[in-house]
Order: structure tokens, then sequence, then C-alpha cells
């Protein structure tokens, strides 16, 4: 394997150096222009998830998903920030892509990447090393932070109580890489001098596959990072400054669902000069793919869980934040907004406890597999179509009630069966995104259906069962209505 550390051009110039010449295969634009003689061409959508990468490929002409990987990252570090290896994610992306057919990554015109919108990551211009494999190159990081990611439990209510006011509609919360970026500053501030750059994940992989100096960042990311006014769509610079905020870290401000730049070599078979999207929130990508129609509400339920819905194109956040408002207003595409219930606890919730159940088995000398416990779970679970137990699944907290965690009420002998614990578990996962936004609500705004999503949705019969009891709207389920589908979308349809 060869080593090489390339030039970092600037957005839109072409890399200097030997490397330009390695790509054989069609540029990009004459692919576009191409299409109908060569044959179809594709949009390659990525996701950096919590947990996991998934990438796709859509074909263009069909907008059909021809193509797909996941792999875990298995990136987490055992320390209470949340932080993450960002090497492991990046090598998950790299074998996610070259596991895809070599002739289609060929065939690749456009890369749409999203991830999780509140975390990390810091790096200076020698932030990755590209290297020489036998498809074409890939990248790996060389001086970069580890991801911090939105568990950080850091930044609690004293220190955020600290801060200055952000002139933002948003309320600001342990995660958001501001905040975090704060806490460095006033805990660590050495530590920042190692960096020259700062974004999340998705940010930085756009950074490295386009080669800039200076990472971009569209809008969804930066409203959820804090201290950005989503209506002038700028940095709250002056307000971080006079706080000493190490502003020369913060990345500049692209609109949701433009181009970032063009790769810089030919990246695991993707041609060289491929058009980059900056990169998009994962929530926003998965609305994107699922709504079909204005009417339509989104529910995501992965890691943690998100019930969204479009607002009018005329809507215009508060000027203030509602720091206890359960429901927060995201930025979406073109001018509008997203009015958003993010929960904190999703499968995130159901994971903790197959991971107790797995404890103590070891503790009596048994070591069964994730994937059995929770199969055998849910299968309990399916046996028992209703439990007078009660779970209030809020064991990670949320951000508008932070001191709120989960407990277990009205035990008896007759309902501590793994079947009854099971059901009442998903059921306080549903009652929890119920109580931020209540059904209700989403009738009285116009929602006449609910498009459902997320890993944690697709596999769990018993959450979807427990969702259709206590959301009495009609529901429907998408399969592949994911945030790497819909990143691909939105560059398809956008760019």
């Amino acid at each position: 394997m060869t080593h090489r550390t390339l030039p970092r051009p600037l957005p839109g110039q072409s890399p200097a150096g030997p490397v330009s010449a390695v790509s054989s295969r069609i540029p990009t634009d004459a692919l576009k222009m191409s299409v109908h003689g060569l044959g179809p061409w594709y949009v390659l959508g990525v996701d950096i998830g919590t947990t996991s990468v998934k990438v796709v490929l859509l074909e263009a002409e069909s907008h059909a998903v021809v193509d797909s990987q996941t792999q875990e990252t298995r990136a987490a570090l055992s320390s209470p920030e949340g932080q993450q290896d960002v090497g492991k994610i990046v090598s998950a992306l790299h074998c996610c892509v070259m596991a895809l057919p070599r002739e289609r990554l060929g065939r690749v015109a456009r890369i749409g990447v999203s991830g999780q919108m509140h975390g990390v990551v810091l790096w200076n211009e020698e932030g990755c090393k590209w290297q020489e494999v036998e498809a074409g190159f890939t990248f790996q990081p060389g001086e970069t932070s580890h991801l911090v990611t939105w568990q950080d439990g850091r930044c609690h209510n004293d220190f955020l109580a600290s801060l200055p006011q952000p002139d933002s509609h948003l309320t600001l919360a342990s995660g958001f890489g501001c905040a975090t970026l704060f806490w460095y500053t006033r805990n660590r501030h050495q530590f920042l001098q190692n960096f020259t750059a700062a974004g999340t994940i998705q940010d930085y992989v756009v950074a490295a596959l386009c080669g800039l100096r200076k990472p971009l960042m569209s809008a969804q990311n930066a409203a959820s990072w804090g201290y950005f006014n989503t209506r002038c769509g700028t940095w709250n610079l002056q307000i971080l400054t006079e706080s000493g905020f190490p502003t020369r870290l913060l990345p500049d401000i692209m609109e949701s669902g433009s181009v970032a730049g063009k790769t810089i070599c030919e990246w695991c078979c993707v041609p060289e000069g491929t058009d980059v999207g900056v990169a998009l929130g994962d929530l926003q990508c998965s609305v994107y793919c699922c709504m079909a129609n204005k009417t339509d509400a989104v529910l995501n339920i992965s890691t943690s869980a998100q019930l969204c819905f479009a607002l009018p194109p005329n809507f215009q956040p508060p000027d203030c934040p509602n720091t206890t408002s359960s429901v927060a207003y995201f930025p979406y595409l073109d001018g509008m907004y997203l009015a958003v219930a993010a929960a904190l606890n999703g499968g995130n919730v159901l994971s903790s406890f197959v991971s107790m159940l797995k404890q103590w088995m070891q503790e009596f000398g048994l070591d069964v597999p994730d994937p059995t416990i929770y199969s055998q779970a849910i299968n309990s679970a399916l046996s028992v179509a209703h439990t007078d137990l009660v779970v209030e699944a809020t064991v990670f907290g949320e951000r508008h009630l932070p001191g709120r965690l989960g407990c277990v009420t009205n035990i008896s002998p007759c309902n501590l069966s793994l079947g009854h614990v099971i059901r009442a578990l998903c059921r306080g996962v549903v009652n929890n995104l119920h109580s931020m936004l209540p059904v209700q609500w989403l009738a009285e705004s116009g929602v006449r259906r609910i498009v459902g999503s997320g890993s944690a949705l697709a596999r769990n019969p018993v959450l979807k069962q427990e969702l259709e009891k206590i959301f009495t709207l009609p529901i429907v389920y998408r399969e592949m209505a994911d945030s790497a589908v819909g990143v691909a979308m939105v560059m398809l349809d956008r760019v």
C-alpha cells in the first residue's frame, strides 16, 4: 500500500501532482452529458450514524436503490463523553463503499453525505492521508480528535447556564457542537491549539473527499450546533468572540442542498471530479426520503427517535428559544422549517436493556449473543397482547426535561415476565414521543398520515404495535426510507 499526502486545493481547484492523473474513468461532467448513450449513472448516498455507516447507490433515471451496504462502526470508546474513534468510522465507510459493484461506482456522478448533527470532531490541515489501493484511493484520518457525539454529557445544566445566551430560536444543549467547544475552551484550552478546523463527522468526510482547507457546513448542521441564527444564516460571531470562543474553528456556511466541491482523486472507484454535496443532517434527509405528501408526518426510531412534520413556507420561528418546549423548529430546505420532537430515547433504550440482560447472564456464567437475546425478547413480548406494567422509558433524559429519568411502576407478580417487560418498554418509548408531540397536535396541524422508518422500528414488531395503538392516525412504513437514501435523493433532485 502506498501512502501519499495530497496537496490541499481550494474549493473548485484541481489537485496538483501525479494523483490527478490516476483516474482513467469518464469525468463526471462528461458522464452526465453522455448518460443516455453510455448507460445509467448513479448517486452515492452516505449516512454516518451513531453506531453504523450506510451507503446506497441510487439509479438516476428510476430513482431506485440498486445497491446498499451497512456496517457497524464499533467506534465507541469507554468514556462518559460519548467519544468515538474517527479511524474506525472512516474504515467502516470505506468497507461499505468498496463492497458496492465497481462498475457502478465508476458511474457515480454525485455524492451526498449526511450524519448525526450535534457531534464535533476537530482536525488540522493534515487531517487525512490518502492511500493508493487497488480500487483507486482511500483516505485515513491524520491529526484528528476523537468524535464527541451528541451523547456527550459533560455540559451539565450549570455549565450551560454559564454560557452566553445565543441569538437563535433553538435551545442550547449538551452534545451540541458549540457547547462542547465551549467546554474545551474552559477546561482544556491547550487541547484546541492542536487543531485548525472543526465540524460534524459528515463535514469532515466531505472536507477530506474535496480536499478543503476550511470545512463547509450546511445550515441544517449549523443550527444543531448552537449559536447560529437561521434567519440570517450566520454564526453569532460577536457573542462568541466576546466570550472567548475559538471562532477560527467554525466552518463556513453553505446553503443546504448545494455542492461543496469535487473529489480530488478516484475514491474507491468513484471518479475523480465527482460532485460532493455539503453535508446534511440525518433527520432532514430521512424526512426528505419519507415525506411523499405535505400532510405526512415522519417518525424515525433508530438509536434515538424523532417525530416531525413540515411547516408552511411562510413560517418563521420565534426570536428566542423556549427551554421547556418539547418541540423545536429545524431548518429544512428552501427556507422551510420542520416541527420536530427530537427524543433522546429510542432504540438505545432497548439496547441498554439487552446489555443489562447480557451482563446478568454473564454473572451466571452464560454468554448469550446480543441478537439471540433481542430476538427472544421480542418473541416473548409478541405473546403478551397487553400489560399493566408501566415503564417511563426516559432513561437518557430529554433536552426539555433533563432531570427526568426512567422509572417502572405498577409492578406485580403477574407482570414481571420478559414479555411483559419488553412490551411495557416499547410502549414507554412510544408514550414518550406522544407526550412530546401528541397526535391531537399533528391532526390540528393538518397531518393526515404518519410515515414510520428507522432501524429500531423496522426490526421490532412490538414497537409497531404500540405505535399503532397510541398514534391513531394511519401509519405506513418505509423499509428503504433512511438518511442515506434521502441525501442521495437531495443530490439527485436539487443539485
